[in-house]
């Protein structure tokens, strides 16, 4: 399993780094559970990391635009993601889904760019899609990689929405379709073990490696301390 973690600057970005992040996810807490940060911080934090990892940039969490997203997509590819990430928060259907991330990964053909597409575990009290629908729309779709993440921040973890069947069965249909994964969503110390028996392809953090708090700052030797655990 890669860990993933989201810092808001390049100095967040360097302790992310530095703890032995595999992927630097750029956000902006303050838009949400995936929001968008500005291009230039991209652009800063890929300089500042010197190719050293790849870079992924959230995109936000998004109601049904396709347009809108697909070119949100193509501005964070052009300022140097390696990865980009939506959010499907206020998106109720299969086929918005599918028209939304088809016009994603369309925007960035041909840029070697990994497409991610979102759902939240939580999706009952937000109003939005199963997650567990994602790997079919991603294959069909052409994304690289389905997540699963929490749409509301308070405090309550993916674990409380989706057991660990309903996640290993999310993890298998992706994996079987050529798809990688990852879950993120207040992610604990505690919640490591299941996370091994689930096996995503990526474990995506920010509030861990805060100290519990994802309003604070990213420390790093809090990532050192869960890269060396998972």
């Amino acid at each position: 399993m890669k860990l993933l973690v989201s810092p808001i600057n390049t100095e967040e970005a360097m302790s992310a780094l530095n703890g032995g992040a595999d992927v630097i996810d750029i956000k902006n807490p303050k838009e949400g559970s995936l929001g968008a940060n500005f291009p230039w911080v991209i652009r800063d934090v890929k300089e500042a990391i010197e190719g050293k990892r790849p870079i992924s940039a959230a995109l936000g969490d998004f109601n049904f635009k396709p347009g809108t997203a697909a070119l949100a997509a193509y501005g964070a590819a052009s300022a140097g993601a390696d990865y980009v990430k939506i959010g499907l928060y206020d998106v109720k259907t299969e086929d918005q889904a599918l028209e939304m991330m088809t016009g994603i990964a369309e925007s960035v053909k041909g840029m070697d760019i990994k497409v991610v597409a979102c759902g939240y575990s939580d999706y009952e009290r937000i109003d939005s899609i199963d997650p567990k629908l994602l790997p079919a729309i991603g294959e069909k779709a052409g994304v690289d990689l389905v997540m699963v993440d929490t749409g509301v921040k308070d405090g309550r973890s993916t674990f409380e929405f989706m057991n660990e069947e309903d996640l290993v069965e999310f993890v298998n249909d992706a994996h079987a379709r050529g798809l990688e994964t990852a879950i993120a969503g207040t992610i604990k110390f505690d919640d490591i073990p299941a996370l091994k028996r689930i096996q995503p392809t990526i474990i995506g953090v920010r509030g861990i490696v805060c100290g519990g708090d994802r309003s604070t700052t990213i420390k790093q030797e809090l990532v050192e301390k869960l890269k060396s655990e998972i």
